[in-house]
């Protein structure tokens, strides 16, 4: 077995709860994942105003957008990496400083090429920071309060996902939207401090079997596959961007081709090397295969939602900045009330029922959208959607994660995680990319209400489509973890990367 040493923690025991060190721990952990959280959330509903004050299109939008996931999607699982290897809370401070400096720099941007630049920044914090929360939680409390540690994190991280949108809208239509990044530097001058003086540092210097280790014995970073991957994925988001503006120029084309060639690159590369960050094998149990391209399906179609859904509510139905916001908030609150409860009942009655109905609610939820149109009314128009879209996320969200997790050996789980992570990142980012071309949005649509409404309503059956694809998929592929041949056979414990919201295998004693 592979042998763990953890700095600042013994090895026999570990943080507790009740002890002044293990909630500095939660406090830390849970504002350094809710700055990437609460970046996640309240952007889409700052969309139009930084439009407007930027005076930029569409397509700079969508960058506004995309330029964060490609970055985050890319290195999310080199960041794991990198906070096994170097120390978790060290790289988790890097990362929380990296984002602060970065939003710093996003709310001060004096024009829209600013903006979207300092956005991949933050990426590359996001990346360092999201998969280091749950991983000092996970190495440094006590075995018997580890669960408990994790139910609080998640619970807190879930409010601030919550108040997202609405600390969104109010600070949108308040101070200005640029206070939607530079609320980042005031968490990180709390965390920071915290961390450092409150939290363990820990570690991973266990020596991998299958040989992917240099010639000191120490574990190498696939550098390489982590550039490919994100090269490819800038390629192609370039691609669908600017196609409305460009049509089938030269340049769109040789990016289109080029991404997906560098995607095959990826592939061999990973295939190949000893050291993958990526490795392929993984992807012989066919359930694990499966439920990822469930998550593609169900992200992509979540992810459109959520840009354009942001939009239509204030060019189209004339909301303000935070009744938008507000509007969105009965989703995150369902999930956050009721998830747990799903996931029982998931391992009950295993993960192909949610896994499928799950879908096809949201899929009702997203047409039902279609009644928020000019003047429409909260209550009987967009209340009703938001709420069957929540259930349906709630049906199926921690079903999908406890699939994925079981999906493969344990050794494996964090990596598993990781690349789900990855997955439904990337979907969002290809969807707010391409959901504008498929839907015909000129340049200028969100200054337009007709014209929006009218790509909005070819756009929502396109997510509404994406569910009931994913729904398919679950319902042809997905089965109970027990029944996947590929976990019925004996595979190599292999060093995997954190990907944040999964959790870190518990190590070999």
């Amino acid at each position: 077995m592979a042998t763990h040493r953890r700095e600042g923690v013994e090895r026999a025991g570990g943080i507790r709860l009740k002890d002044a060190t293990g909630r500095w721990m939660i406090l830390t952990t849970v504002l350094g994942s809710s700055m990437a959280m609460l970046d996640s959330t309240v952007v889409n509903v700052a969309l139009p105003r930084i439009g407007r004050d930027l005076d930029t299109d569409l397509a700079a939008l969508q960058w506004t957008v995309n330029a964060y996931m490609i970055t985050l999607a890319g290195l999310i699982l080199l960041g794991g990496a990198l906070g096994d290897r170097f120390g978790r809370r060290r790289v988790f401070v890097i990362g929380v400083v990296w984002f602060a400096v970065a939003s710093l720099a996003c709310g001060l941007a004096p024009n829209d090429i600013a903006l979207i630049a300092a956005r991949a920044l933050q990426g590359v914090g996001g990346a360092l920071l999201t998969p280091g929360s749950l991983a000092l939680i996970q190495s440094g409390f006590h075995p018997d309060d580890r669960a408990k540690a994790v139910g609080l994190w998640s619970g807190l991280g879930g409010v601030g996902a919550a108040i997202g949108p609405f600390v969104g809208g109010w600070l949108v239509d308040g101070p200005g939207w640029r206070w939607v990044f530079l609320l980042n530097v005031p968490l990180a001058l709390v965390c920071v401090p915290v961390a450092l003086r409150h939290v363990p540092e820990s570690r991973d210097t266990s020596v991998p079997e299958g040989g992917r280790t240099g010639a000191d014995g120490r574990r190498r970073f696939d550098v390489l596959g982590a550039g490919l991957g994100a090269l490819a994925l800038a390629l192609v988001t370039y691609a669908l961007i600017e196609a409305p503006n460009d049509g089938a120029s030269p340049v769109v084309i040789g990016a289109a081709v080029a991404g997906v060639v560098l995607g095959v690159v990826f592939g061999r590369v990973e295939r190949r090397r000893t050291d993958p960050m990526l490795p392929l094998s993984i992807f012989s149990s066919r359930l694990f295969t499966s439920v990822n391209l469930v998550t593609f399906c169900v992200y992509a179609a979540l992810g459109g939602f959520m840009f354009l859904a942001a939009i239509q509510l204030q060019v189209v139905a004339g909301y303000s900045a935070l009744g938008a916001g507000t509007a969105l908030l009965p989703t995150t609150v369902l999930m956050l009330l009721f998830s747990a409860k799903s996931g029982e009942l998931g391992q009950r009655v295993g993960p192909r029922i949610p896994l499928t109905l799950g879908p096809l609610i949201a899929a009702a939820g997203m047409l039902l959208m279609l009644r928020a149109g000019p003047g429409a009314s909260y209550l009987t128009d967009v209340l009703p959607a938001v709420a069957l879209l929540g259930v349906g996320l709630v049906t199926m969200v921690a079903p999908l994660t406890a699939t994925v997790l079981a999906s493969v050996d344990a050794g494996r789980a964090g990596l598993a995680s990781g690349i789900n992570n990855a997955a439904a990142r990337a979907a969002g980012l290809v969807a707010v990319a391409a959901l504008p071309l498929l839907a015909r949005m000129t340049p200028e649509a969100y200054r337009s209400a007709p014209e929006f409404e009218a790509a909005f309503r070819r756009a929502m059956p396109m997510c509404a489509g994406l569910l009931v694809v994913g729904a398919a998929l679950a319902w042809w592929q997905v089965r109970r973890p027990a029944d996947d041949p590929a976990l019925k056979r004996s595979e190599p414990r292999t060093s995997c990367a954190v990907g944040a919201p999964g959790l870190e295998p518990e190590p070999d004693r």
